[in-house]
């Protein structure tokens, strides 16, 4: 069965597409100033005003890309408005001449993928920390971005950076906050936001750990297995030739979750919630 529009608003019970788009906040105070946040997209400034369907955020620039870069290339692909929130960074690391060298790959990697924002935040790598300020800081954003999926991570990652679990518990925080009201203190006059869904990824280099509560869904990227990678290798600094075993991990990866769910190359995510349809027969079937 091909992963298409109708599978995703089925399984994840919305209507028949996201609803595009309700009134966006014209002003937005603070949130995106260089104290939180700097975006490292080219696309048009006027952009920066609209509303966005699905936002996946990790620790570093290529977390998002090696987790969940097929599906984001796949949902452009489908006509969804996408965005990535980096939470560091990711500097200093061993290759990296500095910060500016990074963002500017994790720029050319938006671009490979097609997604409509990138925005970098500048909270400090490798002392990431779950803090009242960084769940503040990230849910301004999804305030303001409105997104109805949340894509993050969903568990620890031993023998690799702590940060990655720092970040999925600033990011269900975040995704609380948002929806929070009767908190100008620190939302000021920025209406609250309910995200409608939240779904945990894995990197691809990480051992599977059983199976979770609520199943895990597969998401199909046989035509954009090869744009993930292309992204992936935007990161000359993170992935020089002594490390090409790589793409061939990430690439061992997808095929081996896709053909489990009948597809030539797939990723897997984690529903925080049991998803439910009212349609069993087309959530089953949705071309036919």
């Amino acid at each position: 069965i091909p992963l298409c529009r109708s599978r995703w608003t089925t399984t994840f019970v919305f209507s028949q597409r996201f609803q595009l788009f309700r009134p966006i906040i014209r002003d937005f105070p603070d949130c995106l100033n260089r104290s939180t946040a700097m975006s490292t997209d080219s696309t048009n400034p006027q952009d920066d005003d609209q509303q966005l369907d699905i936002i996946a955020v990790g620790a570093h620039p290529d977390d998002v890309e090696i987790a969940c870069g097929g599906t984001l290339a796949r949902m452009v692909q489908q006509g969804y408005r996408v965005g990535i929130i980096d939470l560091t960074d990711g500097e200093p690391t061993p290759l990296s001449p500095g910060p500016e060298v990074r963002l500017q790959e994790a720029k050319q990697a938006a671009e490979v993928l097609g997604v409509h924002k990138r925005i970098t935040m500048e909270l400090p790598n490798r002392r990431l920390f779950d803090s009242f300020e960084a769940r503040v800081a990230l849910a301004k954003l999804f305030r303001h971005y409105r997104p109805q999926v949340v894509l993050g991570f969903g568990d620890k990652t031993p023998m690799a950076s702590p940060d990655h679990y720092q970040a999925m518990l600033i990011t269900d925080a975040a995704v609380f906050y948002s929806r929070l009201c009767k908190w100008p203190d620190h939302f000021g006059d920025v209406a609250p936001h309910s995200i409608s869904r939240q779904l945990y990824f894995r990197l691809a280099f990480e051992p599977m750990h059983g199976v979770a509560a609520c199943g895990h869904i597969t998401t199909d990227i046989s035509d954009t297995l090869e744009q993930k990678l292309d992204s992936i290798r935007c990161y000359a600094t993170q992935f020089p030739a002594e490390k090409n075993y790589v793409y061939d991990r990430v690439k061992a990866f997808a095929m081996h979750v896709g053909a489990e769910a009948g597809y030539a190359a797939g990723e897997i995510f984690y529903p925080t919630r049991s998803l439910g349809t009212p349609d069993l027969m087309q959530t089953l079937f949705p071309d036919a």
